[in-house]
C-alpha cells in the first residue's frame, strides 16, 4: 500500500487522516472500514472502526501486524465498491488526490534515527577533512538522534534556517518502525519494517561543523527541518530495496545520482543494533544517512533561497521542497 497522511476540511476546521493512495484516488481507510462494517451489520461502525483502523498513521502502526491487515482490507473493499463510496452517514470515502494536502506521511514520529550507512559518503566527508574513516564505523552502524517534532512534508515550504551560507540536502531512504521489539535479531529484523519513504536530512553545514568540532551532536546544524514523503510504501511493493535509483535535483538540474544497494549497514542490521538492550516502538524513523555523492558538501555546491529540491527514488515517488527566505520584519 501507498500510505499517505491528507489534510482534509470540515466543519471544525483541518484535519489529518491516514489513507491509501491508487493513482489519483485516495481512501480514507478509517471510513472505509466503517462502511465495511456497517454493511456488515455492525450496530456502531464508526466507534469501531475508530479502534480498528484509526484514522491516523502513528496510531495505525500502534496496531501493528492486525492493524495494517484490516487497512489493506478496507483498502480492497472501498475500491470494489467503485467511486461513489460513502462512509455509514454519508462521509467521503474516496478524495481525488488534487482536492487534499499531502502532508508528512508520518507527520509525528515518536522517534528520529538518522545513521551514515554508506561508506561511499563517509570516506569523501572525511576525506575534505583531511581524515580517515574511523575504524569504529566499520563496528556497527553510527547514527544521531535527530529533533522528531520537525518534521515536514511534500507539500510544505523550506524557511531559510539560522543565516546559514552553506544549506544542504542530503539524499536518503528512511524506514518506519511497525512492530515493537528489543533485542531482535537481525534474521527477523525486515519483519519489523512497517514500510519505506524518502528523507531529505537538510543540513546548515557551517553550524554544523561549529558545533561538532565539539564532540558533540549534530544539532543545531540540523534540528530545524527534516523532510519525509510523499508516502510510507509497504515493503510488499518493493521487490528489491538494494536495486532503487536514487536521485536529487535542484531547479530540474541533476545533483546527485546513486543506488541504494551500496549501503554498507543494512535497515536489518540498523534494527538489530538499535533494539540490543533497547525497545523499538512503531513509528520509529530511521534514515539511511546520505547514499554517495548525495548531497552538496560532497559537491562542494549550496542551496539558495529560491531554489526547488527534489528527491526521488521509484517507486516511492518524489519529495519536493521549495526553500524560501522571508524578508526580515514580516
Amino acid at each position: 500500500m501507498r500510505l499517505v497522511t491528507f489534510e482534509i476540511r470540515t466543519p471544525l476546521g483541518r484535519a489529518a487522516r491516514v489513507g491509501a493512495q491508487d493513482g489519483e484516488r485516495i481512501v480514507d481507510l478509517n471510513m472505509a472500514y466503517a462502511r465495511l462494517l456497517a454493511d456488515g451489520h455492525e450496530p456502531k461502525p464508526r466507534r469501531l472502526a475508530d479502534v480498528l483502523v484509526p484514522p491516523t498513521l502513528l496510531d495505525l502502526l500502534e496496531g501493528e501486524l492486525p492493524a495494517m491487515a484490516r487497512a489493506r482490507e478496507a483498502f480492497e473493499y472501498a475500491l470494489a465498491q467503485g467511486d461513489e463510496v460513502r462512509g455509514p452517514d454519508g462521509e467521503t470515502v474516496l478524495h481525488r488526490r488534487r482536492d487534499v494536502r499531502l502532508l508528512a506521511p508520518l507527520p509525528h514520529p515518536p522517534s528520529l534515527r538518522d545513521f551514515i550507512a554508506f561508506e561511499d559518503h563517509i570516506a569523501a566527508t572525511s576525506k575534505r577533512r583531511g581524515q580517515p574513516i574511523p575504524p569504529e564505523w566499520y563496528k556497527a552502524p553510527v547514527y544521531y538522534k535527530g529533533n522528531h517534532r520537525t518534521i515536514i512534508g511534500p507539500e510544505d515550504v523550506l524557511a531559510w534556517p539560522l543565516d546559514t551560507t552553506k544549506l544542504d540536502y542530503e539524499l536518503e531512504l528512511a524506514m518506519v518502525v511497525g512492530r515493537r521489539g528489543i533485542d531482535i535479531g537481525e534474521r527477523e529484523a525486515e519483519d519489523y519494517i512497517a514500510g519505506y519513504t524518502i528523507m531529505n536530512d537538510f543540513s546548515a553545514r557551517d553550524i554544523q561543523f561549529q558545533e561538532m568540532a565539539c564532540r558533540l551532536g549534530p544539532a543545531k546544524g540540523k534540528d530545524f527541518a527534516t523532510a519525509i514523503g510523499p508516502c510510507l510504501l509497504t515493503p510488499d511493493e518493493i521487490p528489491d530495496v538494494s536495486a532503487l535509483t536514487m536521485i536529487a535535483r535542484v531547479n530540474g538540474e541533476e545533483w546527485s545520482k546513486g543506488r541504494f544497494g551500496t549501503i554498507h549497514w543494512s535497515f536489518a542490521q540498523m534494527i538489530a543494533h538499535v533494539s540490543r538492550g533497547e525497545t523499538l516502538y512503531p513509528g520509529d524513523l530511521f534514515g539511511s544517512g546520505t547514499v554517495g555523492g548525495g548531497c552538496g558538501l560532497e559537491l562542494d555546491r549550496y542551496l539558495s533561497p529560491g531554489d526547488v529540491v527534489e528527491l526521488e527514488i521509484q517507486p516511492i515517488g518524489v519529495l519536493r521542497t521549495k526553500v524560501i527566505k522571508e524578508e526580515s520584519g514580516r
